[in-house]
């Protein structure tokens, strides 16, 4: 079986969000179909040879030099073919055309993401001027990159990595 990745579309959208439901509150927190729609922009597939999306990954934008990889899910039934590995070297790719110097996630996977070069942060790497235009942010993702205490209720104990391009 071969795989390609793309961008998503809408009518890939129920697709992420299946693949993303066995995972929501133990790995992923839950995300609304709605909010999943509104950033179909944001996310990469991998679709297999017969056209079946079996994983995803979204990119999120957070500051002129900063993005962080979201919602990296590989179906159950093709976990370690590569597949996560095509998903983040594609989101990579996205970054580095967007003109992104830092790429962050929050992960289990800390493995995976050293082997993409990926660090592990305990500090939040950015000024006191862009930590206060950052704080005005209303996505839980970004908070959670600041270490806000308002989201501690949502952190799933999650490590917290960053990666220079």
């Amino acid at each position: 079986m071969t795989y390609s990745i793309r961008p998503a579309r809408a009518d890939d959208v129920r697709a992420i969000a299946a693949l993303r439901a066995p995972m929501e509150g133990e790995v992923l927190l839950h995300h609304d179909l709605v909010a999943l729609f509104e950033r179909v922009q944001e996310f990469m597939v991998a679709v297999d040879s017969e056209g079946r999306v079996v994983g995803a990954g979204g990119l999120h934008v957070m500051w002129e030099d900063l993005a962080e990889i979201r919602s990296l899910i590989v179906d159950s039934s093709v976990r370690g073919k590569g597949v996560g590995n095509l998903l983040v070297s594609a989101l990579v790719e996205k970054a580095h055309s967007f003109g992104i110097k830092r790429i962050f996630c929050l992960t289990f996977e800390v493995g995976f993401f050293e082997k993409h070069g990926f660090s592990t942060i305990s500090d939040v790497p950015v000024d006191e001027e862009t930590f206060a235009e950052m704080v005005r942010s209303n996505d839980d993702g970004v908070a959670e990159f600041l270490d806000l205490a308002r989201v501690k209720q949502n952190t799933l104990g999650n490590t917290r990595m960053l990666r220079l391009l």
